[in-house]
């Protein structure tokens, strides 16, 4: 199973247009918060083939109204500050803070576990857990970028725009 994972979009939907019609594929979207504007979290309902699992970063702005549209886009799960999932036979933590997403990796638990925040692209094993940022979708640091993980192979690959 090939799973999508992106964070930090602040309301760069340009951006957001580009990298998910290459999560075509996907059968998953894991978004690591800083949505910024409602719009965004519909545009990747739409986009999205699967399921999306996303947690709340610090800039998510109206949390109401993107409550909303999970639940009238029906394929949106809301995690709050840190999700648990298990895609493929993978056990999957996501958050947006670096220093959870590393206590989280430290305890073994998990196959993946990925966060967001800091905007800068990172992938990493701790034991047998790949700790992994996906960067930006919204280009702050000039390359907007984004992560597909593999299920089977339990492997990540980090693609810049």
């Amino acid at each position: 199973m090939l799973i999508g994972i992106i964070s930090d979009i602040h309301d760069n939907i340009w951006a957001l247009e580009r990298v998910l019609a290459q999560l075509a594929e996907c059968e998953a979207i894991l978004c690591l918060g800083d949505l910024c504007a409602p719009f965004s979290l519909a545009q990747i309902a739409d986009a999205s083939r699967g399921p999306v699992h996303l947690v709340w970063g610090n800039n998510d702005g109206d949390k109401v109204m993107n409550a909303r549209i999970a639940q009238t886009k029906g394929n949106v799960t809301l995690h709050g500050q840190v999700g648990e999932i298990e895609l493929g036979g993978a056990r999957i933590a996501i958050t947006h803070y670096p220093h959870i997403a590393r206590a989280l990796a430290a305890g073994q638990g998990y196959a993946l576990v990925c966060y967001g925040h800091d905007h800068e692209r990172a992938s990493e094993r701790v034991g047998k857990t790949l700790l992994l940022n996906p960067g930006e979708v919204m280009g702050r640091f000039g390359v907007s970028s984004f992560a597909i993980y593999d299920t089977a192979s339990r492997e990540a690959r980090i693609v810049e725009l």
